[in-house]
């Protein structure tokens, strides 16, 4: 038998209460903490190009520091660029002010710079009223009304230094450890995203450029006709071409093509059929089925199992006449103020596919005032709609094209692109090709 006191104990003192709902409170901050950081990285992640990566992250590290305004320059230590300098609520004014203050007297600045002890994070809680900073800093920050900043290096151990992107406050704060600690979380994440998006930036207009020295610096200038040339370049990179090259007795040599696949395979073999033809157009020009004979040949020899397809043109414009035949391409349009047509070119099979190409050439008149428009199959895949129902869209934006307009060719390609494109000018994300020649008779 135990005894009951009949006695009720006093309070203890100084004895602290249970440690429950402390690690409850705990353990609902970092489960909120990861949930916050999980969907900001998820949206990043969503991001393809790198200013709306960049836009993203300014926005996701203002929610997390607390802050409405920043600003985040990109600005990769090797040298190779591209830079940028975007900012979130500040105008293209307020930038040109930030950046009148010295680099050196800028946490960023320093960082981006390679100055010693610039690695990690830098607060600014009071700029009005902190020591041995620049009186610029304090000038610009009075005249676009903030009081304190926070500024977060981006940086990966292969790419090296990427970027910095600076949080501004209204008053004098700095953010609390807890956020310290998730912003910095979420930058090493960004800062990877960003090296990929880097990357990939780079190789785009490295093979923009590469692209850009397949077609020719400049059209040829004969009496009696007027060339226009159009060309929207895919996101990979695709094979479709177009040249124009003057040839004996004041003729014009016409192509477009387009070769399979994408990327710098596609662009290789692009060169090398195009420069194929110039000189197969120089011998034979007069006769197109032997040009795309010979260029068959070539493609069989250069690119084992692959295809492509060609128009070839031989134009005289004082006879107002093309001769011209296809391997696989799609057909010419003629377009004036009288009609809009479809050249049929033949049944042929694309480059590659035949034993041996033989395909008949058509010769046409143009009248004078119409417009001969070449152009690869990228403008009617860009359309989204059936084979059929692109090629009368293509026919009805032609035949739409103004009386004020067709005088110029590049006026008439340019409105047939507008019009044709769902999206006028076309996506810059569309792995299409797209290249279109517009030869108008005067």
């Amino acid at each position: 038998m135990v005894p009951v006191s009949t006695h009720t104990a006093a309070p203890t003192e100084g004895v602290p209460s249970p440690p429950g709902a402390f690690i409850q409170d705990r353990l609902a901050g970092w489960v909120s903490d990861l949930t916050t950081l999980h969907e900001l990285t998820e949206r990043l992640a969503g991001t393809a190009t790198l200013d709306s990566a960049l836009h993203e992250l300014l926005r996701a590290g203002a929610t997390l520091v607390g802050s409405g305004r920043g600003l985040v320059v990109l600005e990769p230590s090797d040298g190779r660029g591209p830079t940028r300098t975007i900012g979130l609520g500040l105008t293209h004014a307020d930038l040109g002010h930030i950046e009148t203050v010295s680099r050196g007297a800028t946490a960023y600045g320093r960082f981006l710079d390679g100055l010693p002890d610039t690695e990690g994070p830098r607060a600014t809680p009071d700029i009005p009223g902190g020591a041995g900073l620049d009186p610029r800093s304090r000038e610009v920050a009075a005249r676009l009304g903030y009081a304190a900043d926070y500024t977060q290096p981006l940086a990966t151990e292969t790419a090296g230094r990427l970027g910095a992107a600076v949080w501004l406050y209204d008053e004098p704060a700095e953010p609390l450890e807890r956020q310290r600690h998730l912003v910095g979380a979420y930058a090493r994440y960004a800062a990877e995203h960003l090296a990929r998006l880097l990357e990939l930036e780079r190789a785009r207009a490295d093979a923009a450029v590469i692209a850009e020295e397949l077609f020719p610096s400049r059209l040829p200038r004969i009496p009696g006709v007027r060339l226009a040339a159009r060309r929207r370049a895919g996101s990979e990179g695709g094979g479709d071409w177009y040249d124009a090259l003057s040839l004996p007795d004041s003729a014009l040599g016409l192509a477009v093509g387009s070769v399979g696949g994408s990327g710098p395979a596609a662009m290789a073999a692009t060169g090398r059929l195009r420069a194929g033809l110039r000189a197969y157009a120089v011998m034979e020009g007069e006769d197109p089925v032997a040009v795309l004979s010979d260029l068959e040949l070539l493609l069989r020899l250069t690119e084992a199992g692959g295809a492509a397809t060609a128009l070839y043109a031989y134009c005289e414009p004082d006879r107002h006449t093309l001769l011209l035949a296809g391997a696989g391409h799609t057909p010419p349009l003629v377009t004036g103020e009288r009609r809009t047509e479809f050249v049929e070119t033949g049944l042929s099979a694309p480059l590659g596919m035949l034993s041996c190409w033989e395909a008949p050439s058509v010769e046409i008149t143009v009248r004078p005032g119409e417009t001969v428009l070449l152009y690869t199959d990228g403008l009617l895949h860009r359309t989204g709609d059936t084979t059929d129902r692109a090629f009368a869209r293509l026919r009805s934006a032609a035949a739409g094209v103004p009386k004020a307009l067709r005088q110029d060719p590049g006026a008439v390609a340019d409105h047939i692109l507008r019009a044709v494109l769902p999206d006028g000018a076309g996506r810059s994300d569309d792995t299409e090709d797209i290249a279109l020649l517009a030869v108008r008779f005067d």
